[in-house]
């Protein structure tokens, strides 16, 4: 049976996630709204970009060229 301490401090890590998410969630709402600029390191995907746009077909044509 848990103590009264473990108890508590379950709660509190609990509660502190909980705000995190709604914070979290908050500023994807204002960002979405245009309130907040949209950070240009990562992509909607979530997948950092290095921003020079698209290298999938350099890579894509570079090993083609090695398998021929």
């Amino acid at each position: 049976m848990a103590t009264r301490g473990q108890t508590h401090n379950k709660r509190a890590r609990e509660m502190a996630l909980r705000d995190k998410r709604e914070r979290k969630q908050a500023k994807k709402d204002q960002r979405a709204a245009g309130l907040l600029p949209v950070d240009e390191t990562f992509g909607e995907s979530g997948v950092e970009t290095d921003g020079e746009g698209p290298t999938d077909v350099e890579q894509t044509d570079s090993a083609a060229e090695a398998v021929e």
